[in-house]
């Protein structure tokens, strides 16, 4: 059992910057990959980055490529998403999520979600 809590969210101006951090409870967390979707007022949710468990390895939806940088520090069990040059259309609910193998880009691949955190771009 995996317990993700988010933080981070708030609202800012276009071409403003957050750093999201998700904490994740238990030991193995290094053995989880970690991923990043969101889901804005009438839409699905979709992928925005992932990340492998030992950090060497990440990818990102197209929309966000060069903007926003997934990392993790698996000594304090977190990962986090660093958001640059945010723009309105990146407002929505982001959500970590987490999945025993490798990294995907699939909603239904991870087992353990969070509660998600709001991000608000205004322009």
């Amino acid at each position: 059992q995996v317990q993700l809590v988010e933080s981070g969210g708030g609202l800012v101006q276009a071409g403003d910057s957050l750093r999201l951090s998700c904490a994740a409870s238990g030991r193995t967390f290094s053995s989880y990959a970690m991923g990043w979707f969101r889901q804005a007022p009438g839409k699905e949710r979709e992928f925005v980055a992932a990340i492998s468990g030992s950090g060497s390895s990440m990818y990102y939806a197209d929309s966000v490529k060069g903007r926003f940088t997934a990392s993790r520090d698996n000594a304090k069990n977190t990962v986090y998403l660093q958001m640059n040059s945010l723009n309105p259309e990146d407002t929505a609910v982001y959500y970590c999520a987490a999945r025993n193998g490798f990294r995907s880009r699939s909603p239904s691949d991870y087992l353990y979600w969070g509660q998600g955190t709001q991000v608000t771009v205004s322009s």
